[in-house]
């Protein structure tokens, strides 16, 4: 399919072909009929993706403030290709669209096939062929209104939800102040919610269409001289501010036409550094309106499926959806007047110099179009058939379930430094990830099938790069196939999951399978492993990690998804813990600050002993600063202390000296030396890089650990891992 794409890092506009998003639970495949291009936002993101390096840091001084803290802690290299990396990840365009649903799962029982519906969201509902959209971000379209006047839909649902905020009565007086798409749109509703309306813009032309369309319009210095007549000389009971500039003195002048305790309202985008006086000396009410409705940036509610009551919540996203599309059936608005541009999917380009003005058109509702013929929907684009399978001199070919930040910023860099592996195909069930990975380091295929990877007989080596709830699954699948497995960490969020995989691996003969516990391959954590190699002491180990806050919402806190910070992403450093100690875990504990409301569990310190007696010591903290390092190792052993500083400083310290390394311009924290030794592996067949029984017991003890903290009590490992 065809979807309209932004390059932050070029600066171009592209139109590409990209795999039909996966059906997934909760969602719809909707073929788009138009799409709403927005002149606010999209004309925001594409100027600024225009802009040089040097221009885009001046307009974001705070992303370069965070680029610059990154380099301090981790290297000027690393920083710089991880900006370089999120540059060259080009953003889906558009929010607005409606179509026909041409697929529906299973659990959504309100859309089939067939339906013509309106669709809202970014990321959703953008400028492609072909959408996945979530249930709750969906209205049904009726039959008498038509696809063009659909796509305004989302515009609608954000006037709406302004204008439900300010709760207009019959026969208030009401001022719109900005005549652009947004305003006008508000306009008709507040005409049709029974209000007296007068518009307000400082460009002629747009008060001049405002008129035409049966609204009370002036320019800024004209409505200042008229709307006390207007209001009978008491001043406007709302003030709906759809104006988009950041100048001050937008918002002061709604203070200074309100009546006494009027509503003032923000839709669009103003500065918002009020003045006092005014809004002092008459009590007004102010509130930024949050697009939509109730329901929007709600991760369960958008992405999850879940509604709010309606009876506690009349006015959601999903209903103020429906309600503006009501409205059009029913002839109280009318969006046909709105349009001045249409432009065919294959032109996009040509509507984001409109509304860049690098066409100097004057311009109002511009929409793209989609061809609408039925036919087989392509999951799957080739770019290279050849070569894609082993061969004598390249023995492996590489499939890559999951194409996200991770993929592109640190594995598959990695990889490309590695030889004799053929980069055959590449699946993310949006499609538009493996497009661009694919793209961009040279893969044969992309597709959003990751059936498409498992079932290639060209593809002999899998790494599953995918949200944690399914590693387990693919990883199964793909070694019961023949294919070797690199898994990025953790093998397994529940400890059923991790018997399947330990039962497989006790078959005499199967393929290689390795976790991505990649600090243990790191140069620095080599040598200092080196460093204590004839100690004949047990260990005291202590790893400190500065993780950082993330909120509680965030997919790694749902147990079902990321089963947890601990199971997630503190299972690097319980294994790195394990390596060092060279002794198998006996027990573990694990006890946990106070939430407080705001943190998930997520500060936490483990103890594990070990059979020799080791001690490690895991204390994963989100509530510091991410200015300061990350991670911290300290060992003691035998008179000897090592201490490991962010994989970026190595201290060695005996009686007699002290030896330091240091690495000054990146970090290296074994990624690529974890997939060699994995590589080395399978292309010598000799044992493999992590030792099987290693990998399955630091699993479990990651597993036993998260116990540990469910319950508060100590778990010992030996009947954590017989638990029927």
């Amino acid at each position: 399919m065809k979807q309209v794409l932004q390059n932050l890092k070029s600066g171009k506009t592209e139109i590409l072909e990209v795999p039909i998003p996966q059906l997934k639970k909760g969602n719809v495949l909707v073929q788009t009929a138009a799409s709403l291009v927005s002149a606010g936002t999209e004309r925001n993101l594409v100027s600024f993706a225009e802009k040089n390096l040097v221009k885009k840091a001046q307009s974001r001084p705070d992303l370069v403030k965070q680029v610059i803290d990154k380099a301090r802690r981790e290297g000027l290299l690393t920083a710089f290709e991880a900006t370089m990396n999120r540059l060259d990840q080009p953003l889906s365009l558009g929010y607005s669209s409606c179509g026909t649903v041409v697929e529906a799962a299973e659990d959504v029982l309100d859309f089939k096939p067939g339906d013509r519906v309106v669709c809202a969201g970014g990321g959703h509902a953008v400028h492609a062929e072909y959408g996945l959209i979530p249930k709750n971000l969906i209205a049904h379209l009726p039959d008498e209104v038509d696809f063009e006047s659909g796509a305004f839909a989302t515009m609608g649902s954000i006037a709406l939800n302004g204008i439900r905020l300010a709760n207009p009565q019959l026969g208030d007086k009401v001022a719109v102040v900005g005549m652009g798409l947004l305003g006008l749109i508000t306009a008709q509703l507040v005409k049709a919610n029974g209000c007296s309306v007068y518009g307000m813009d400082i460009s002629p032309t747009r008060v001049e269409f405002a008129r035409k369309l049966g609204i009370t319009a002036d320019t800024n210095e004209v409505m200042l001289e008229n709307y006390l007549p207007f209001t009978r000389g008491k001043g406007f009971d709302i003030i709906l501010i759809c104006a988009d500039t950041p100048s001050d003195e937008t918002v002061n002048l709604a203070g200074q036409i309100a009546r006494d305790r009027a509503h003032v309202i923000s839709l669009g985008v103003v500065g918002l550094n009020i003045e006092r006086k005014g809004y002092y000396e008459k009590e007004l009410f102010f509130q930024v309106a949050r697009s939509s409705g109730p329901g929007r940036y709600d991760a369960a509610y958008e992405e999850q499926g879940h509604d709010y009551p309606i009876g506690y919540v009349r006015w959601t996203e999903g209903r103020n959806l429906q309600a503006f599309v009501d409205l059009l059936a029913a002839g109280k608005i009318d969006m046909h007047a709105l349009i001045t541009h249409r432009f065919a999917i294959e032109d996009a380009s040509r509507a984001y110099e409109l509304i860049t003005g690098k066409l100097q058109e004057p311009y109002l509702g511009v929409l793209l179009t989609y061809p609408q013929q039925s036919g087989q929907r392509v999951r799957k684009i080739i770019f290279n058939a050849e070569d894609s399978a082993s061969t004598p001199d390249i023995p492996l070919s590489l499939g890559v379930i999951g194409a996200g930040n991770y993929a592109n910023a640190v594995f598959l860099p990695a990889v490309k430094k590695t030889n004799g592996i053929h980069l055959t195909g590449v699946s993310s069930s949006s499609g538009l990830s493996a497009q661009q990975t694919a793209r961009k380091f040279g893969f044969s295929f992309a597709s959003s099938s990751n059936q498409d990877i498992l079932d290639s007989e060209a593809i002999n080596t899998i790494a599953i790069l995918t949200r944690h709830q399914t590693h387990s699954r693919f990883t199964l699948e793909a070694l019961s196939r023949g294919k070797h497995v690199y898994c990025e960490k953790p093998l397994a969020i529940r400890k059923t999951e991790l018997d399947e995989i330990a039962s497989y691996l006790k078959q005499s003969a199967h393929p290689y399978l390795s976790v991505g516990f990649n600090r243990r391959f790191a140069p620095m954590s080599k040598a200092m492993k080196e460093y204590f190699r004839n100690s004949a002491e047990p260990f005291y180990i202590n790893y400190r990690i500065n993780a950082g806050f993330i909120p509680s919402d965030h997919w790694l806190h749902d147990p079902d998804q990321g089963g947890g910070r601990l199971v997630g992403e503190a299972c690097h450093f319980i294994d790195f813990v394990c390596f060092m100690a060279n002794s198998k875990p006996v027990d573990v504990r694990t006890v946990c600050l106070p939430n407080e409301g705001k943190y998930s569990q997520d500060n936490f310190q483990i103890t594990i002993q070990f059979e020799d007696g080791s001690v490690g010591v895991v204390s994963y903290l989100s509530n510091g600063n991410k200015r300061f390092p990350k991670e911290y190792v300290e060992v003691f052993n035998g008179g000897k202390i090592g201490v490991l500083n962010d994989f970026r400083t190595l201290e060695l310290w005996d009686e007699q000296k002290t030896i330091t390394k240091k690495s000054f311009l990146r970090q290296d924290k074994g990624h690529q030396a974890s997939w060699k030794a994995f590589i080395d592996a399978v292309q010598t067949n000799s044992i493999e890089p992590i030792p099987y029984e290693q990998l399955l017991l630091n699993s479990y003890t990651t597993l036993a650990c998260n116990q540990a903290l469910v319950t508060g009590k100590t778990v010992k490992l030996a009947e954590f891992i017989n638990l029927d």
